[in-house]
């Protein structure tokens, strides 16, 4: 993933894409700030794809909810790069399912699992944040799973 980073890094800077050079830089500092983090846990090859992925994620939360800030301020210009900045970390992620796949998964993984109520809760958050890593909203599953589990 750091090679597409890069690359598309150097790809925007010959576009003159300003927006997509500053993204790509604040996701390359994020992955290297965690890379700093890593080496203090015996981790001497820097953070995983799947810890990029969650930096990803976590990214494009803060956008939304900074774009929604902007939005009820009157700040449209700065909501709209908010905006843009969020479609630009999304090309990097892997497609994010639908609100159905996300059902159909949490249901699944519940029926597997055998959960019978909310102590088990934690087992299916578990189980499918290392199947859908980067794939789903777990806040939304979250709400589904404990549906299920009621």
């Amino acid at each position: 993933m750091r090679d597409n980073f890069n690359q598309a890094l150097k790809d925007a800077l010959k576009a003159k894409d300003k927006i997509r050079v500053s993204t790509l830089r604040l996701i390359l500092a994020a992955i290297k700030d965690r890379d700093i983090a890593a080496r203090t846990s015996d981790r001497s090859q820097g953070v995983s794809d799947e810890e990029i992925l969650q930096i990803l994620a976590k990214m494009i939360k803060q956008r939304r909810e900074s774009s929604k800030t902007y939005a009820e301020a009157g700040r449209l210009d700065l909501a709209e790069q908010e905006n843009r900045e969020i479609e630009v970390i999304e090309d990097f992620m892997p497609r994010q399912l639908g609100q159905e796949e996300i059902e159909k998964a949490c249901s699944a993984v519940v029926g597997e699992i055998g959960a019978t109520g909310l102590k088990d809760m934690g087992k299916c958050m578990g189980a499918l944040k290392s199947r859908y890593g980067g794939q789903m909203d777990f806040g939304k599953a979250s709400g589904i799973v404990k549906e299920l589990l009621s």
